[in-house]
């Protein structure tokens, strides 16, 4: 039951979310079906839509196998920095008993390395992940190149594994995107 605020009739007082779609349905209702242009009969599932999800979660998974690894190698840099040793246990640097000094120059050497990888690897390895992912995607008709499927994890694993002030989503993204980007390269499909 609706209550009467005094305003005048329900009509009235609705707001219209589209003013022109009443004259627009008036039109379509006296249309003839057979003017239509449209299919008769649409596949909700066809084998298209098969095969893409088919490869999606193929991709989603290989994306999570990427993102396990990348959490291996950060480990492993974090050993090697702070600990001298090689694993892929996961560990605290503050833990360590390096002294103040080599608790300073280990953030740097981190840094020192993933700028030449940045250098002379990719340029695409700079930033965060999510944001250089979209406009590869808008811009660069999804193409991603293939090197920074390899490159932006071990270099997000040496900036975070030596102290880096850095979080390792951007980098399972940016990694995921250049893996999908490479199928979809290999299977020669559109940009969209």
């Amino acid at each position: 039951m609706e209550a009467d605020l005094g305003h005048g009739s329900r009509e009235e007082r609705v707001l219209p979310l589209a003013p022109d779609l009443a004259a627009a349905v008036e039109r379509t209702e006296d249309v003839p079906p057979d003017s239509v242009r449209a299919p008769r009969e649409y596949d909700v599932v066809d084998r298209r839509t098969v095969v893409v999800a088919c490869l999606a979660a193929v991709i989603g998974i290989a994306g999570g196998l990427v993102a396990q690894a990348l959490v291996a190698l950060i480990s492993f840099a974090t050993n090697i920095a702070f600990y001298g040793r090689i694993s892929t246990a996961f560990v605290s640097p503050a833990a360590s008993h390096r002294g103040p000094l080599a608790l300073l120059v280990i953030p740097v050497i981190g840094a020192l390395i993933v700028g030449l990888m940045a250098r002379f690897g990719s340029s695409s390895i700079r930033g965060h992940g999510i944001p250089e992912v979209m406009e590869r995607v808008l811009r660069g008709e999804s193409r991603i190149p293939a090197r920074v499927m390899l490159l932006k994890p071990v270099s997000a694993a040496i900036a975070i594994g030596t102290g880096g002030p850095f979080g390792a989503e951007g980098p399972i993204i940016a990694t995921g995107g250049a893996l999908g980007s490479l199928v979809g390269q290999l299977l020669h499909v559109t940009a969209d």
